[in-house]
């Protein structure tokens, strides 16, 4: 009798050994899970984007979509009608283009506010705010979600810069910062060239500024338009 308790009591302690080896296997998997889940992924490409050579807007918005429900970035009635996607006619939204949506431009008490979207490694080609019959646009922006490199063309060349992407061509903007989550910046000087890179795991960024008068807007790339 006693050798059979024995044998049954080792019995349940291996079972309970593999219980436990099993439920720690099991959160391991899924810590690893999660943790693969922490960083949003590129997940388009150009291919996703043109259809017979044309920039389809569908598509780009079902990739601004899938990264919304990353972050949690509830879609709203107001966004439905109101936002925007753009190539900027260049041809390559995988990296050069943005979404976004102007909350407010009012000429008449002369603010703006602004939500700029990016998907991964996406850029806004360089560019500056001139004097129109309005004055030159000053901007601040907020990273909300993922990060962006945040480009100036006054100070010194920063080392290590992302490589621009060959459909947009030369830029001035040659000093960067990496602008984090909660991170505030503004424009350096008013009519000078800037832009943003998103970093891989794409950006949500707020902007408030000036009025934006689309006259004023200056494009190194020439051919690039709003």
């Amino acid at each position: 009798m006693k050798v059979k308790k024995v044998l049954t009591l080792a019995i349940i302690a291996v079972c309970s050994m593999g219980m436990v080896s099993c439920t720690a296997e099991t959160k391991k998997t899924e810590q690893v899970m999660a943790q693969e889940k922490t960083t949003y992924q590129k997940k388009y490409t150009n291919a996703d984007f043109y259809k017979d050579g044309k920039f389809d807007q569908e598509a780009a918005k079902k990739a601004f979509l899938d990264m919304f429900d990353f972050y949690g970035v509830p879609f709203t009635p107001l966004m439905e009608k109101d936002i925007w996607f753009t190539d900027f006619g260049l041809g390559d939204f995988e990296h050069v283009g943005m979404g976004g949506i102007f909350w407010i431009n009012d000429p008449e008490y002369g603010y703006f506010a602004h939500n700029i979207y990016l998907l991964p490694g996406q850029m806004i080609p360089e560019h500056a705010h001139v004097k129109t019959k309005f004055p030159a646009k000053h901007e601040s922006w907020m990273v909300n979600h993922g990060w962006v490199y945040n480009f100036s063309e006054l100070g010194n060349e920063t080392p290590n810069a992302p490589e621009v992407p060959a459909s947009h061509g030369p830029i001035k903007s040659k000093n960067f910062v990496v602008q984090k989550v909660g991170d505030v910046l503004r424009l350096k000087q008013l009519e000078s060239y800037h832009f943003m890179m998103a970093g891989p795991e794409g950006a949500i960024v707020e902007e408030w500024a000036c009025y934006h008068d689309n006259d004023g807007l200056r494009f190194t790339n020439t051919k690039a338009a709003l």
